[in-house]
């Protein structure tokens, strides 16, 4: 059986918010397989930090620097990426941009903007390459969802509506591509990240923002972009807590979204104070241009994080007996 680096070795892959977290973590992990990556994202000096670390394992890199909620940049990017080899084997649909704040307190333009990267962006990557696909009868398409496809995310309604919508359309997509039976799209559900992006967030909360623990490493989606990527699955959920919180919104749906509301608003309580700020929505910024946000314990998830998924499955079912008594 042929391994992962005679699955990938040569193959081009397009990689969108390439530039941190995730995504740089999929460049550097795809890197090692002697592969032609094409990498994008608003920040040119970033890639071209990425780039040169990509190329020291052995990797051939072109950037592109892309505004993926532009889709004549998008296609701009597919032809790019097809005329440096002549073909486009993976792309990846990653970059995304997130606000917090009241819903009616954040102004509709940040909304706006937001639905533009985290849905239309991955609309206009699809739209672009599929055109490829099509004509060399093969490829692999793989969408960084998150968990956020699944639970509501309370001051992040413009994130979820965008999240929400993603998983729909890519079911709706799968569905069309029946035909097509060695064209793949590939869907990823991770827990929480310890990646910069909550760094680069839009704040309207006027509180200093954390991610809700446990938060995982990257570096373990990024490992699971490569496993679909030589074996294509349909959905794959990225840490045990991504499964326990799809399963609770399924089971308690009221009881789960009423907890995540109740969780966010003790945490503004007491959040030390932070001015207004767009972040990264709307222009790219100059900091947190790492793989890790510094917000997690370095190495990988250790036993501690199934029993904390443990605690917070029993909380959500002593809640669902407490709210029922009452009623």
């Amino acid at each position: 059986m042929l391994d992962k680096k005679d699955r990938l070795a040569g193959k081009t892959i397009v990689i969108t918010g390439a530039s941190s977290g995730a995504g740089r973590a999929a460049a550097l992990a795809f890197a090692q397989y002697e592969t032609f990556l094409v990498l994008a994202s608003r920040n040119e000096e970033a890639l071209r930090s990425i780039a040169a670390e990509c190329r020291e394992f052995g990797a051939e890199v072109l950037i592109v620097p892309t505004d993926t909620s532009d889709s004549k940049a998008m296609i701009a990017l597919a032809n790019a990426a097809n005329d440096w080899q002549g073909v486009i084997d993976v792309w990846i649909n990653n970059a995304g941009v997130l606000t917090a704040g009241d819903f009616d307190k954040t102004p509709m333009a940040v909304h706006e903007q937001v639905m533009k990267t985290n849905l239309l962006g991955y609309m206009n990557g699809a739209h672009a390459v599929l055109p490829f696909f099509k004509a060399q009868k093969k490829g692999i398409l793989i969408n960084n969802i998150s968990i956020g496809g699944f639970l509501p995310v309370p001051y992040g309604a413009g994130y979820t509506a965008a999240k929400f919508g993603l998983r729909g359309w890519s079911e709706a997509l799968k569905a069309e591509l029946s035909d097509w039976p060695h064209i793949y799209l590939c869907d990823l559900y991770p827990a929480f990240l310890d990646t910069p992006g909550i760094q680069h967030a839009g704040n309207h909360t006027g509180k200093v923002l954390k991610p809700a623990p446990p938060v995982y490493d990257p570096v373990r989606l990024a490992q699971a972009m490569v496993k679909v990527a030589v074996n294509p699955s349909s959905n794959t959920y990225v840490g045990s807590v991504a499964l326990l919180l799809k399963f609770s919104h399924a089971i308690f749906p009221e009881l789960t979204t009423k907890i995540t509301g109740l969780v966010m608003r003790r945490y503004f309580k007491f959040a030390d104070p932070i001015e207004l700020t767009d972040g990264n929505v709307f222009n790219t910024v100059d900091y947190g241009m790492s793989v890790h946000g510094g917000f997690g314990l370095p190495g990988k998830p250790k036993a501690h994080r199934k029993y904390i998924a443990g605690a917070l499955l029993s909380g959500l079912v002593l809640s669902y007996f407490l709210v029922n008594k009452k009623n």
